[in-house]
């Protein structure tokens, strides 16, 4: 995969060919693309934007245009073999809800976030008394679509209190994977999780 992404470098490496695959909040479809086009899979996505829509629908796609808090109630249990939810749980009201609605409709679930407890973020936080502003966290306090502002020891406290299995991790900079203390030097976060 030639993505500059590097989140979406590591979900194609997890996932394997010719799977079944809902991305939700699939965003413009790229990463959903280049499962179809190198690994066979069979894709599906949700997204509510609707220019995304039509990018998604331009690169051939079948995506629905829906609310991922609302929309899965549909689908039956382990309809696919993977749900991907990155860098949209940060932003939807109901976490728990969408959590176990993708757990439940997908064998296993890709969750990717922003690490809200990053070195960069916690000292701008500290020596400047503002809201961060990051590569990861690009937005103002007033136009940010993160309703959740999470770290890395919050989702694996999360997986824990609900029963959740971590089956993988990835630590990411804006270009490699980190080894050592994550939850500081971390920029974003993947897991693959299954119930």
């Amino acid at each position: 995969m030639k993505s500059k992404r590097i989140d979406y470098r590591i979900i194609y490496r997890i996932i394997k060919p010719k799977s079944r695959v809902l991305d939700l909040g699939c965003g413009d479809g790229e990463l959903l693309s280049f499962l179809v086009k190198e690994k066979k899979v069979k894709a599906q996505g949700i997204e509510l934007n609707e220019a995304a829509i039509y990018n998604c629908v331009e690169k051939g796609l079948s995506v629905f245009h829906g609310n991922i808090e609302t929309g899965l109630s549909g689908y039956p249990d382990n309809a696919f073999d993977y749900v991907i939810l990155n860098q949209s749980m940060q932003e939807v009201k109901d976490v728990e809800h969408v959590v176990d609605e993708a757990l439940r409709i997908g064998k296993k679930v890709i969750v990717g976030f922003p690490n809200f407890a990053q070195l960069k973020a916690r000292s701008r936080l500290f020596l400047k008394g503002k809201v961060p502003i990051t590569s990861s966290l690009p937005y103002r306090w007033y136009n940010t679509p993160n309703l959740h502002f999470l770290s890395i020891i919050d989702f694996k406290d999360f997986c824990r209190e609900k029963n959740i299995k971590i089956l993988k991790k990835f630590y990411l900079s804006k270009n490699k994977v980190i080894k050592i203390l994550p939850n500081l030097l971390a920029l974003n976060a993947i897991f693959l999780i299954k119930k």
